[in-house]
């Protein structure tokens, strides 16, 4: 099997990471090393810290929350806006949960948390704390 070194990145992850390893090499040339890497949607950094990976996730599901205001203004009915926050919203919020929700700290939950609450606010026209 040919590697494609320009699609191929190594990451070293954990203690690793700190060490001074020659990076690894192919007949095609020399890997390049990355500290972080996109992998199936999830970012993943050498330090399994998901930072990145929750501002992500936070940035797209506001974009899409902005829709849902525009659908609150246009008069959709409260059980289709709940409809679109389940198929469209909630998605982004969940996808590859199970990796990462056990390791996320207080700040980044929150921050999830608050996306969800913004988009309560909007449905039911209430002031949540």
């Amino acid at each position: 099997m040919k590697i494609n070194i320009s699609k191929t990145k190594e990451l070293l992850m954990g203690p690793w990471g700190r060490c001074d390893i020659a990076p690894l090499q192919t007949i095609s040339g020399i890997i390049e090393r990355v500290s972080e890497v996109k992998l199936l949607g999830v970012y993943i950094d050498s330090s399994l810290s998901w930072n990145k990976h929750i501002n992500y996730i936070a940035g797209k599901a506001g974009r899409r929350l902005s829709f849902l205001k525009i659908l609150k203004r246009s008069g959709i009915p409260r059980d289709h806006l709940l409809h679109y926050y389940i198929v469209v919203i909630r998605p982004v919020l969940e996808y590859c949960y199970c990796i990462w929700h056990h390791n996320i700290s207080q700040s980044l939950s929150i921050q999830i948390e608050s996306i969800q609450k913004r988009t309560l606010r909007i449905i039911l026209n209430s002031k949540l704390r």
